[in-house]
């Protein structure tokens, strides 16, 4: 499976910068929870799975990948840059819920063949022992 890169791995925003997924300062937002705290909803660790891809973070994208349904293993293409993340839809999700939806589109540009796109997903998420993973998902 192969995903973009913005930045190398283990490169991270200052603590006062927008977080990659557009919502508030990177500290407050995707930090947090790319540094081992568990995603409180369904949307926020869809957030950090973004920021993760944004950022070459294959490690999150790893703890945060149900075994079940992980590939072997993840390709990041650093040629790849992710530009923005647009949430549509949650459905259950929340801090009592075990099992959620997420609907998002994020666009992305290809920088080696110049050519701009854009993904668009309904995410599937489950919590076990506290934690929410992602599940899988059907690309539109």
């Amino acid at each position: 499976m192969s995903f973009g890169a913005a930045a190398q791995r283990g490169s991270r925003p200052a603590s006062d910068a927008p977080c990659p997924c557009g919502a508030v300062r990177f500290a407050w937002c995707c930090g947090p929870i790319l540094g081992g705290r568990p995603a409180d909803t369904a949307e926020e660790l869809m957030r950090s799975r973004y920021t993760a891809f944004a950022l070459g973070d294959a490690v999150h994208l790893r703890a945060t990948w149900h075994p079940t349904t992980a590939p072997a293993h993840l390709d990041l293409d650093p040629a790849r840059r992710w530009d923005g993340l647009e949430v549509l839809r949650t459905s259950g999700g929340g801090p009592g819920d075990r099992v959620g939806t997420v609907e998002f589109r994020a666009r992305w540009y290809q920088a080696s063949t110049r050519v701009r796109g854009e993904l668009r997903e309904n995410s599937r998420f489950r919590r076990v022992a506290g934690r929410w993973y992602y599940i899988d998902g059907d690309v539109r």
